[in-house]
């Protein structure tokens, strides 16, 4: 049986498939492909399509915990009613405790992320960003955040950079955790 893992936007599917080559997997060779579902009030769409009541694939996922209302409603209207009650991760699905680029940030640490920042020259904007009048009194791993999502794609291109920056086995939690539940289902 194939696994459709199943990730809010673009930046997520790239950073597991990043961590995944970065641990030498294929995870197309294992039978898992990774969809973006646009948002995640579209879990209730792509469930269905794709899951128990669709195309009968094995489902798992990343999401953000802020979210996880949302999550287990889809799933449960998808096919998966213990989603409205069990714990998701026996399911397959593992929770970011802010977002993605939070976890990274926790795992490599400011300095490291504001190098990787550096490496891609755009050190002045995220200064820029950090002097605006609405940030100042953030803790700096807060404009590192706000700095990914300011503009249409960085956060796409900060996700493979950043996880290409980590020591793999200190990578964030969720995503290694929804790594070794793959392989235990593969």
């Amino acid at each position: 049986m194939r696994t459709v893992v199943l990730v809010e936007g673009r930046s997520d599917r790239i950073a597991l498939e990043a961590l995944a080559r970065l641990l030498g997997r294929d995870l197309a060779a294992e039978g898992t492909r990774v969809l973006a579902m646009g948002g995640i009030t579209n879990t209730r769409a792509f469930a269905l399509r794709h899951g128990p009541l669709g195309e009968g694939a094995r489902l798992a996922g990343l999401y953000d915990a802020p979210e996880e209302r949302r999550v287990r409603g889809g799933l449960a209207q998808a096919g998966m009613p213990e989603a409205r009650t069990a714990a998701l991760e026996p399911l397959g699905f593992f929770r970011c405790t802010l977002d993605l680029e939070d976890e990274l940030i926790r795992a490599l640490g400011a300095d490291r992320v504001q190098a990787v920042i550096t490496a891609a020259g755009e050190t002045a904007s995220l200064e820029r960003l950090a002097q605006m009048p609405a940030q100042r009194g953030w803790s700096r791993e807060a404009v590192l955040r706000r700095f990914f999502g300011s503009r249409s794609g960085r956060k796409a291109i900060y996700a493979r950079l950043l996880v290409e920056a980590l020591d793999p086995v200190a990578a964030p939690r969720p995503l290694a955790a929804l790594l070794a539940h793959l392989a235990l289902v593969a």
